[in-house]
């Protein structure tokens, strides 16, 4: 079998290219568990109480991708970025732990070193690399997420970049996924989209390409070593 050549039910179907999603696919904020609240907190000089930090951060990550919050825009500018995230925060309670909490939880969000690799991320951007398979990411995001990449030692693998805010629409526009499809000279029926959201990242669909939705990673356990298996590289070992 060549690599390039999906398995698993996809068979002698080239794929010559993968999609990425960014956030929580690929890279995700350090400290799931209220860690970065904290981290906020102590720069305001108002410590939190991990517990309560653990409950705002928990309704954030219960809201952050609903309908309604996809649905506010935030990703097409840095302003409206800012000002959609801040009121997440606040509505989650960050201003009932802290005045001044979700500017400066926001603050922590843009900067580059809030940012972990999701477990597997490398090894699988390496082996797509080797195998000759050409990656875009295609991020909805507000603020440039180059430098998170490279801070991570991550960007040498990335072929492309379609981040919303540059190019003014967000997914599921099929136009984000034709866009990264242009940019890498693929064909969209020979084109793997990588996500974890059925909302945003399924809109693939409509653009032609085949679609892989993860679950989110559990600790250090992903899922991101299937991308390797239908893709049909040599290399399954995430």
């Amino acid at each position: 079998m060549q690599p390039g050549t999906a398995t698993a039910g996809w068979v002698d179907v080239a794929v010559r290219t993968v999609l990425f999603d960014a956030g929580d696919t690929l890279i995700r904020l350090r400290g799931q568990d209220g860690t970065l609240v904290r981290m906020a907190a102590e720069r305001l000089g108002k410590p939190a109480e991990p517990k309560a930090a653990s409950r705002v951060w928990e309704k954030v990550l219960a809201n952050a991708g609903t309908p309604d919050e996809l649905a506010k825009g935030r990703d097409l500018g840095g302003a409206r970025h800012r000002q959609v995230w801040t009121s997440l925060y606040a509505a989650a309670g960050a201003e009932r732990l802290a005045e001044g909490l979700s500017g400066a939880l926001y603050d922590l969000t843009v900067d580059p070193t809030s940012w972990e690799p999701c477990p597997g991320a490398a090894d699988v951007l390496q082996a797509l690399r080797r195998a000759g398979v050409s990656v875009a990411v295609v991020g909805d995001t507000g603020f440039d997420l180059r430098p998170v990449f490279e801070g991570l030692g991550l960007s040498a693998w990335v072929d492309a970049w379609v981040l919303s805010y540059e190019l003014g629409v967000c997914k599921p526009d099929p136009a984000v996924f034709r866009t990264a499809c242009s940019l890498l000279g693929a064909a969209p029926g020979d084109v793997l989209m990588v996500g974890d959201n059925p909302i945003t990242d399924g809109g693939a669909v409509a653009a032609g390409c085949r679609v892989l939705l993860l679950p989110p990673a559990e600790g250090q356990r992903s899922h991101l070593g299937d991308v390797l298996a239908l893709v049909g590289t040599d290399d399954h070992s995430p």
